[in-house]
């Protein structure tokens, strides 16, 4: 048998550190049992999914030094690997359970769900909806279908007992089916879900291990009832610990940058970062912190992953990198300090926006130097400003990062488009309302449009450097975050008709 692995990101926004993490360690299971990786794009959600967030993924994977032997750039035996173009095969998919009696058509509407869950809580049991609760009658099925109703393709799951998964870790785990609902297969828009597509792709790639998070253990009774009701064999299942917060919370956005292109931005060298992944619950024999990518393959055994949380420490991380740019020498420095910060495709689309305001190359650093920079050396007096009290600056930079969240097409037109419909929303002038993203990405008001910058800069160091901002302030605590996400939901809704109008 060949040892086939795969990763599976959606391309749904910036390409994240846990997705590195858990395609290092199937590579590494890959190449120890001389096998393949595969690079399969889930891009099933349309309305999220963009070609330039794939195309983030696969650069940010080859700059970690990820390579894959199959996907959607270099082609294979088994593709398309991009799971848009697979729909056919999954609409025949869909067609064999619902022939055979595994599946069927849901027409209840999201009125009745919401019903249906309240009565389960009211009567003690799960939320977990099942096929005695989600089935009509077959004259109302009749009658809904006749008129064109909208309708989801679920499967059939049983009501009581327990299934045992075998993990490649944890051995058997026992998971009981009154928690698992009648998982939607097919949406109404006529795409998979992830968990359909998920199975039929991993049987159809012949993958023969799995190597996921833990957040996937709780969906495992699904996929394996999927793999008996298509008569597959079920590939080994191993689910990695997940990332951590230094607090132990899950690795999250708000608590510690997650994109893998912030890290790029900042400077550490992929191999730092890739040596850091490895560490995340797993050790080399001798324990040494320092390793690169190929003997970490030499050494991997995956039964050395240890199941307690690993914490996902930035301060950490910036260590082990300096032990890395310690160890070139003063040519490979030089080098490589020149190709992350001073390459022409990198400098040259600056060059527009700081030539008109320089008399000599000393001024290029004060106008520019924040492009070289991480996150931006802040205070809180810097912010200080006539048109903001405290708390309305907290809520101006923490909506426009929703804000700046929500843009699909990292362009200059829409972070302007956005963020002047958010000014007009809060009642502000435009010149005062950007004076905070000014001190949040340039550290000043001093230099050229902040709107030119983030365009510049990209979408994970921008939204890093406001998150960075409204830390330098305080913060947002639990109960007026709360607050603000309500008062946010209307200004978004507003915003959102308003671009849809124009």
């Amino acid at each position: 048998m060949t040892v086939r692995t795969r990763v599976a990101p959606s391309p749904t926004g910036d390409p994240h550190v846990g997705t590195a993490y858990i395609a290092l360690f199937n590579l590494a299971f890959a190449r120890q049992h001389g096998g393949q990786f595969i690079l399969r794009i889930e891009d099933t959600d349309q309305a999220r999914s963009t070609p330039e967030s794939e195309q983030a993924i696969m650069d940010s994977m080859s700059w970690l030094g990820l390579d894959w032997d199959e996907g959607p750039d270099c082609g294979g035996d088994y593709g398309p690997y991009r799971q848009s173009e697979r729909k056919d095969i999954y609409l025949e998919h869909v067609n064999q359970l619902l022939q055979s009696g595994h599946a069927f058509k849901c027409y209840r509407t999201a009125e009745e769900l919401d019903e249906l869950r309240a009565q389960r809580q009211e009567s003690g049991n799960s939320m977990a909806l099942k096929p005695s609760d989600l089935k009509l009658a077959e004259d109302e099925v009749a009658k809904r279908e006749a008129a064109g109703a909208p309708y989801v393709v679920r499967m059939m799951v049983p009501e009581e007992g327990v299934c045992d998964v075998e993990d490649m870790l944890r051995g058997v785990i026992e998971l009981d089916w009154s928690q698992v609902d009648a998982q939607i297969l097919l949406k109404s828009d006529g795409m998979p879900t992830y968990h359909l597509a998920n199975v039929v792709d991993d049987h159809l790639m012949n993958i023969t291990h799995v190597i996921r998070g833990e957040e996937w253990i709780s969906s495992a009774p699904k996929h394996k009832l999927l793999y008996q009701y298509f008569g597959w064999q079920m590939p080994k299942l191993c689910h990695m610990p997940l990332l951590r917060n230094p607090d132990k919370s899950k690795l999250s956005k708000r608590k510690n940058p997650t994109s893998i292109m912030f890290y790029e931005r900042m400077g550490f060298m992929p191999e730092a970062l890739l040596n850091y992944l490895g560490r995340m619950g797993w050790s080399m024999p001798d324990e040494r912190e320092q390793f690169s990518r190929d003997e970490m393959f030499s050494h991997f055994d995956i039964q050395r992953v240890s199941l307690g949380g690993p914490v996902f420490d930035v301060e950490k991380l910036r260590w082990l990198n300096s032990l890395w740019l310690r160890d070139l020498d003063v040519d490979a420095f030089a080098e490589k300090f020149a190709a992350w910060g001073l390459q022409g495709d990198k400098v040259k689309p600056i060059i527009p926006h700081i030539q008109p305001r320089v008399e000599v190359f000393s001024d290029v650093v004060p106008l520019a130097g924040h492009f070289l920079a991480g996150l931006t050396e802040l205070n809180k007096e810097q912010f200080e400003h006539k048109a903001y009290d405290d708390d309305k600056m907290l809520a101006t930079l923490q909506y426009g990062l929703w804000q700046l969240e929500a843009i699909r097409h990292w362009e200059k037109a829409e972070i302007e488009q956005r963020l002047f419909a958010l000014a007009q929303q809060l009642e502000l002038k435009v010149r005062d309302f950007l004076y905070p993203f000014f001190i949040a990405i340039a550290g000043t008001s001093a230099t050229i449009s902040v709107l030119d910058s983030m365009a510049l800069l990209g979408p994970d160091m921008s939204r890093a450097r406001v998150r960075h901002a409204l830390d330098i302030l305080g913060g947002v605590g639990k109960k007026k975050m709360k607050k603000m996400e309500k008062e946010y939901r209307g200004i978004a809704a507003a915003i959102d008709a308003q671009l849809s109008a124009e």
